[in-house]
């Protein structure tokens, strides 16, 4: 069903949507929940919010629009860190649209792109007329509230950052027709987003702890994640003291710290650590069995045949990012000094060693030099599962050293940089403990407020190295056009066209990107 979804029209989708009132399976089959349905009578709307965690996980194959290719292309492929990768003729359309920015409006991934976000969005306002149609106010059916309207404004956040200009849908759709509606401004958009984070956070809890300390539902939404995905949108708006409140709510709330080895987020038994704040939880049990996987890592896994057939090869680093990180850590200038920890927890390269005692295979027996480390699958777990492709690992959404460096972003422009400096040598200091040596990655001491904006940006750059933000980043810093211009880039590629199909399906009530007509 989920396959046929993904490939039908928004409006369809939608529609569709409306009518379907169930979904609590997905939830209950997610990795850390083992509990029943009467574990969780929650006012009777948890099927409604299972079925959202099971909808941004699960999707079309290669079709997943929270972290699959389509999502990887339009939140990776466009930066200057990362390539469409695989071989050369695999998807060779994809390299051409999205790292030479020959956008093409009918081109399948972004309307899948575009139909699953609106999915989403819809499976939200229906659980939210449910609960308003009920009249279901008890503190159970508050938090599954504050579940519907964090995904409805995740999902919104992607779109308005994507597109600009979107179909503002904050009701339940009965019939295709009632979702043929023009486009809101991106200050409307905004307006929901604000709106609708405002009222997760004051409806999920602080977390979801047992009295032992440990958690019910590792990877369920908290007030921490309400607080993170709101700071970050209020970065983009240049809200700069908000932002910076929201950031330090995070900070005092005792609920987060940074994991104190980086290369150890991306192990399998770090998933849902110290640092994880929104995680889209995936597994796959002994043999294969209990399988609610995740395309996010098959699809950038190494490409090749045999034991090294570990996925398809996309969201490949780029030469100019493994090349830069040593001119950032300074040892490009100082060859004494030790290179950033975080480079080799991040790239993988081909002819080298792996963590585990592996040979990797040299191009041209696999076709790409560089590879994405943060998806590498274990092989302990490969024999445990069976399976050489990493479809239980999770995907890092929003993660605690995002919440330091948008503080230190945020402090930097509103005038405390003292502050700023704090924030952000919480996540070099990290980096450099990784690594074992007190000469790497010297911290930043103030010098003026525009050094400082150039030191966060490149630590952002560094930290969150493809995980889905340096694209973004870089239009927002109003970078874009100069880092990405040798790609083709010119201000117009910001926002992405919308999707032919949706047009055509809206009645006449959408029109394209003025930049796209």
């Amino acid at each position: 069903m989920k396959q046929v979804l993904a490939k039908r029209s928004f409006l369809l989708g939608l529609m569709a949507l409306g009518l379907v009132l169930s979904g609590c399976q997905k939830f209950l089959d997610r990795k850390p929940l083992t509990a029943t349905l009467e574990d969780l009578n929650q006012g009777g709307l948890e099927g409604q919010i299972y079925g959202l965690y099971g909808a941004i996980r699960n999707g079309d194959i290669a079709g997943q629009a929270f972290g699959g290719i389509p999502w990887l292309g339009l939140n990776n492929f466009r930066s200057d860190d990362s390539e469409k990768g695989s071989s050369a003729s695999d998807g060779a359309d994809w390299g051409v649209i999205y790292d030479q920015f020959q956008y093409v409006k009918d081109h399948w991934s972004n309307t899948i792109y575009w139909d699953q976000h609106y999915v989403l969005i819809g499976q939200a306002n229906t659980a939210i007329q449910i609960a308003d149609s009920l009249g279901l106010h008890d503190p159970a059916s508050k938090t599954n509230r504050g579940e519907a309207y964090f995904f409805r404004a995740f999902s919104y956040f992607d779109l308005v950052r994507t597109f600009g200009e979107v179909p503002k849908i904050d009701f339940r759709v009965y019939n295709a027709t009632d979702a043929q509606v023009a486009k809101s401004s991106v200050d409307e958009i905004y307006a929901l987003i604000f709106k609708d984070l405002d009222s997760a956070v004051a409806y999920l809890p602080l977390n979801w702890n047992n009295p032992s300390g440990s958690s019910r539902f590792p990877g369920r939404l908290t007030r921490g994640a309400a607080l993170t995905l709101r700071a970050k949108a209020k970065l983009y708006r240049g809200q700069w003291a908000s932002a910076l409140s929201d950031c330090q709510q995070v900070m005092n709330s005792g609920q987060y710290a940074l994991t104190p080895q980086f290369k150890n987020i991306w192990l399998d038994a770090g998933e849902n650590n110290s640092e994880s704040i929104f995680e889209i939880q995936a597994n796959i049990g002994a043999n294969g069995a209990d399988n609610y996987f995740s395309w996010h890592a098959i699809a950038q896994g190494v490409r090749g045949s045999g034991e090294w057939d570990l996925g398809w090869g996309w969201n490949t680093p780029t030469s100019t990012l493994v090349d830069a990180w040593d001119q950032f850590a300074g040892v490009n200038a100082n060859p004494a000094l030790p290179a950033d920890p975080r480079k080799n927890a991040t790239i993988l390269y081909s002819g080298g060693q792996d963590d585990y005692g592996r040979q990797v295979p040299s191009v041209p027996t696999i076709p790409r030099m560089y590879w994405n480390k943060k998806v590498y699958p274990e092989p302990s777990k490969q024999t445990f599962t069976g399976n050489r492709q990493g479809g239980w690992i999770n995907q890092r959404c929003l993660r605690y050293a995002d919440v330091l460096l948008m503080a230190a972003e945020a402090a930097n422009e509103a005038g405390n940089s003292q502050l700023a400096v704090d924030y952000l040598e919480m996540v070099r200091a990290r980096a450099r403990n990784s690594g074992n040596n007190a000469a790497a990655l010297p911290k930043v001491n103030f010098q003026s407020k525009e050094q400082m904006r150039t030191a966060i940006q490149n630590e952002r750059r560094f930290e969150l190295a493809l995980e889905g933000d340096r694209f973004f980043d870089l239009v927002r810093w109003g970078l874009a056009t100069t880092v990405l211009a040798p790609n083709g880039y010119t201000n117009k590629h910001r926002y992405y066209p919308i999707p032919q199909q949706a047009i055509d399906n809206s009645g006449g009530k959408l029109k394209q990107n003025p930049d796209w007509q």
